[in-house]
């Protein structure tokens, strides 16, 4: 009887274990490595569309509510965005085109791709249209301010996002650096029993992401003509710190 149930208890745990295998096979060897380049490209598209819907709604809000300017507001907004670059990034004369193309292919992306840059340029001719075209016409017009309001705010967006993606590289290398200068640490302490400290690790991993997402935020989301190279240079600044923290009190015994 003893020996019926170890056997018992062996097999149950064997299934167990081949089914945990086959529950996860999508995250591991050939498959994991195939499709986890898809995952952080539908991640991050998914990041940057809310990102672009967070902008349009504090366009809204800032044209219909707070601005009495409105529109006009947000258009010399986008100018001074523009010639703000232009006299800030002088050191890399190919700016202005890289933040006017970045500009250009969000708004190309969803606004011309959809077809409403199309539809309102047809709508603006005047021509006969059939039925469903003079209803989609009738709610064109109903919602043509809300329509420009984010076609302009995302090529507000784009001219930010152009500036954050120029420092990536430099958050990339510092990274890198302090990541090498933490392993390095925790070697030593490996090697002379230093402490372990699990509270820091995660404090240092999850100040990271706010830190990220807080500057992203900062650089995208305000409606204030800045220089953004602040707000990007102090966040250069604290992210290899956090990230040297993070790794030299990663776990010491793997």
């Amino acid at each position: 009887m003893p020996i019926f149930s170890g056997n018992r208890e062996r097999w149950l745990w064997k299934g167990r274990a081949l089914a945990s295998s086959n529950a996860s096979f999508h995250e591991r060897g050939i498959a994991g490595a195939l499709f986890a380049p898809l995952k952080w490209f539908f991640g991050g598209l998914f990041v940057l569309l809310a990102l672009i819907l967070a902008a349009w709604i504090i366009d809204w809000i800032f044209v219909f509510k707070v601005w009495p300017e409105g529109l006009e507001r947000l258009q010399s907004l986008l100018d001074e965005d523009l010639a703000l670059a232009t006299r800030l990034w002088d050191s890399y004369s190919e700016f202005p085109r890289f933040a006017a193309a970045t500009a250009n292919a969000l708004y190309a992306m969803l606004f011309k791709v959809t077809g409403i840059h199309d539809m309102g340029a047809r709508f603006a001719e005047g021509a006969a249209l059939s039925i469903p075209d003079t209803v989609v016409r009738n709610t064109y017009i109903a919602n043509v301010e809300a329509i420009r309001v984010a076609m302009i705010g995302t090529q507000l967006f784009g001219v930010r996002l152009a500036a954050l993606a120029m420092t990536m590289p430099m958050f990339a290398l510092g990274y890198c650096v302090a990541s090498v200068d933490g392993l390095a640490r925790r070697a030593i302490r490996r090697a002379s029993g230093g402490r372990e400290s699990a509270s820091l690790y995660h404090r240092a991993k999850y100040l990271q992401v706010m830190l990220l997402v807080t500057s992203a935020a900062a650089s995208l989301l305000l409606h204030v003509s800045m220089d953004q190279r602040y707000t990007l240079a102090c966040t250069a600044i604290v992210l290899p710190i956090l990230a040297q923290v993070q790794w030299t009190f990663y776990k010491k015994h793997l």
